[in-house]
């Protein structure tokens, strides 16, 4: 597989762009948590679907064409960023309150370093990509936008998004 033609250490437009996005999540999530006491349920909303849709960029699209470019294999990293997808997802279920935020904060502060570190997963989807690279950029930029529905309570939602957060290797510091 060839490598993509662009500067060694400089990050390729793939990793660019997933960057520029975990960016304006976090912008996003700052916003929703910038309250006092209240949680801004506009840009949580937004929030929450732009995670969504990122998460289905890549468990869609990157992750794939990784394993294709691999002979079918997948990347080594490829459970840990899955269970943490799942662990990010089942957060999003519940309304959000404080201790949610907080989690989701600290999954995605992890989760983001293991993509976007110098030879981490990006640079690594981009690399095995090489001339397709453009191409899956395009996919990405296209990739449709995920259909949110209403938030869910009760005690089930809460055991589930705890094993959930559980097998992925995190935890809820406080009550949901």
């Amino acid at each position: 597989m060839a490598d993509s033609p662009r500067n060694a250490g400089a990050p390729g437009p793939i990793t660019r762009f997933l960057a520029a996005d975990h960016l304006r999540l976090a912008a996003l999530l700052v916003q929703a948590s910038g309250g006092a006491t209240a949680i801004d349920r506009t840009a949580y909303a937004a929030f929450r679907a732009g995670l969504l849709k990122h998460i289905g960029m890549e468990e869609k699209i990157l992750l794939p064409n990784a394993q294709r470019h691999r002979g079918g294999e997948a990347l080594p990293i490829a459970a840990k960023l899955r269970l943490d997808h799942g662990a990010l997802a089942a957060l999003l279920v519940p309304t959000p309150t404080p201790a949610i935020i907080a989690a989701l904060r600290r999954i995605l502060t992890a989760h983001n370093a293991l993509e976007e570190a110098p030879a981490g997963v990006y640079e690594e989807c981009e690399r095995l990509a090489g001339t397709d690279a453009e191409a899956l950029l395009a996919q990405l930029q296209s990739a449709p936008e995920v259909p949110v529905h209403a938030h869910v309570d009760g005690p089930r939602i809460e055991e589930a998004t705890r094993r959930a957060l559980e097998r992925a290797g995190y935890r809820l510091d406080e009550p949901m």
